[in-house]
């Protein structure tokens, strides 16, 4: 398994409003929004997920920012760093639009993220 970059921002916040306007501020080009979810596009191409408090699926985001880091194949690098002690949230997920993912938390106790798709 290889890190290829940064591709991937996450963060769960109680003032959804507030962080979701920040990231359009920063220059993010809103691309999706829907009660407490919203995702932005960078310039380079990167994505940014802003979560709200009323979002199901990401409450174990509890450390702060979750990173995103890009890998050609999540189940096998999931598999690797599993072989290696590191434990995961659950299996890899994907979407119909070739993205797949999957949470980590990492040997400092942040939660991580292993990403691949069409960036």
């Amino acid at each position: 398994m290889r890190v290829r970059g940064l591709a991937w921002l996450g963060t769960r916040t109680d003032r959804f409003e507030a962080m979701r306007d920040f990231v359009e501020l920063l220059g993010g080009e809103r691309l999706h929004e829907e009660p407490d979810f919203a995702v932005f596009r960078l310039e380079n191409g990167d994505k940014v997920e802003v979560f709200g408090p009323g979002d199901p699926w990401h409450g174990f985001f509890t450390t702060g920012p979750v990173v995103g880091l890009l890998v050609d194949d999540v189940p096998a690098a999931q598999a690797e760093l599993e072989a290696a002690g590191v434990g995961f949230f659950g299996s890899p997920e994907s979407a119909d639009d070739g993205f797949a993912w999957s949470p980590f938390r990492g040997p400092d106790g942040n939660v991580y993220e292993l990403v691949s798709g069409p960036f």
